[in-house]
Formats: C-alpha cells, structure tokens, sequence
C-alpha cells in the first residue's frame, strides 16, 4: 500500500540555488518506510528506528545534516508514517470494502402503453449495478419475445433496468404461466413477478388502485351542489324583484329578456310633458 504525496525542496548546490521536485513515497507495511526519491533513483531515507535520515547518494549528505538537525520535522515524519497514513489507508479501504459490499433490492413494476404493447418488467432503485432480468415461462427461461434493456443510472446512485415480454401470441388463459425475474449480486434472494393484468399499470392509470367515493364524499358534493343551487335562486329572485320594480315606476327601459340591460334609452318621468 502506498501513501504518496509530492513536495518541493529548495537547498544550495555548488553555490547555485535550484529547486527539485521529489516523489515522497511512505510504503505502509509493518514497519513503515520513509523514502525519498530523485530522478527515478532512491535519494534519502528515513530510519524510524534510530529517527536519523540515510543518505542513499553522495549528493545527499549535505541534506542529510541539515534535516538530523531538525528533531521536530522529523517527529512529524514519524507520526504521519505511523499513525496518519495508515489510518487514511484503513478508513479509505474500510470505505471501499462498504461500497462493494451494500445491496439494495429495487421496487419492480409491470407496464404497458396499450393492450397491444409488450409489457415491460421495470426494476429501479437498486443497487450495484450488477443485475439480470428475464421472463420466464413455466420456471424456465425465455429468450424468444423478450427484449432485455441496459442497465441505467438514476439520480440518486441507484440504477434500473427493464425488460419487455411480447404478448401478441400470449392467450389470457396462459398468463399465470409466465413471471419475470430480478436477481441482484449480493442479494440472498431474487424478485418473482407473476404476469398478471390487474397488477399492470397503464397510461390509462393503475388497474390496481381503484378509489371508491366513501359516503362522507358524497354527502359534502350534495351539500355544495345544494348551496350553490340556493345561492342562485336567492340572486336570481332579487334581481328579479328588483328590476320588475324599476320597469314599473319608468326609469329604465330594457331591449333584451334577460337581467342584463343592453341600451338605457331615456327616464320615462313625465311622458305628458
């Protein structure tokens, strides 16, 4: 296991100043190792015994010296060593181990566009991506009539899939025979759908939801259509009254039957004058 970052170093070499780049690669075994490396070569290490540095290159000795003399870089050499980058190493494999063990079983649907169409056995929801579907007649696998889809990513991680039955030549006695199958990697058991119309859903709605009105519904429509026939009534009877009154006494005269005046033509007051 490697735990690998890259750092730069700045250090004087035959009096020119000049920066390097160095690979620092910390191999995690029982005993941990420092080690530095320049040009594809090993260049310095680091004893964590002794928590002295090894020159591997002449041109090393220099650093060497400088970097004994620094007791607290190197106390922190050992710790990352040590302590950080193997409990980096176990957290991210424990992480990696969860994700390739977790499961999650799908919801599986039968669907149709028409009574003609093929029905679809649609599983979404589950979880990896490692999964089979197929129509099975009388336990055993079909192969003809069947067209199986790709496997497709959902929003949230998950994953569905889907695979269509050709029923034209299916007679309705023959339903029953017929199921379709999801199995999973890492499930211990697989989901069996029997093929059966009341459990299709349609664009027409799902057969298998059927809301009957409860008597309370029915009560509260009545109750409204009745207050709204009331409140008609009672509007139209004062309109009634009200413009009946105003015919009588000569103010306006009205060209049409309904309640709606179309052309004030003049007050009636006083026809004799």
């Amino acid at each position: 296991l490697n735990c690998h970052t890259v750092v730069i170093f700045h250090f004087n070499y035959t009096n020119d100043t000049r920066f390097y780049r160095w690979d620092y690669t910390s191999l995690i075994t029982v005993n941990g190792i420092l080690l530095f490396g320049y040009d594809g070569e090993d260049f310095i290490s680091l004893d964590l015994k002794t928590l002295t540095w090894i020159a591997l290159k002449p041109e090393a000795d220099i650093i060497k010296q400088r970097w004994d003399a620094d007791k607290a870089t190197i106390k922190n050499y050992e710790n990352h060593v040590t302590q950080l980058c193997p409990d980096w190493l176990k957290k991210g494999m424990d992480y990696r181990k969860s994700s390739l063990l977790r499961t999650a079983l799908p919801s599986v649907s039968l669907l149709q566009k028409t009574p003609s169409s093929p029905v679809s056995c649609h599983a979404t929801g589950f979880y990896p991506d490692r999964a089979m579907m197929f129509w099975r007649k009388d336990g055993e696998e079909l192969h003809e009539d069947v067209d199986r889809g790709e496997i497709l990513p959902n929003h949230d991680g998950t994953f569905q899939m889907r695979a269509d039955l050709n029923i034209s030549s299916v007679s309705p006695e023959d339903w029953r025979r017929y199921d379709c199958v999801f199995q999973l990697s890492g499930a211990t058991r697989d989901i069996i759908t029997k093929l059966d119309k009341a459990g299709i859903r349609t664009n027409r709605g799902n057969t298998e939801i059927r809301v009957k009105p409860t008597n309370t519904t029915v009560l509260i429509i009545v109750a409204v259509v009745v207050v709204a026939l009331v409140l008609i009534a009672v509007t139209g009877f004062v309109i009634y009254r009200k413009r009946k009154g105003e015919r009588e006494n000569g103010k306006i005269i009205y060209l049409t039957d309904s309640f709606c005046p179309l052309i004030l033509v003049s007050e009636l007051i006083n026809l004799s004058t």
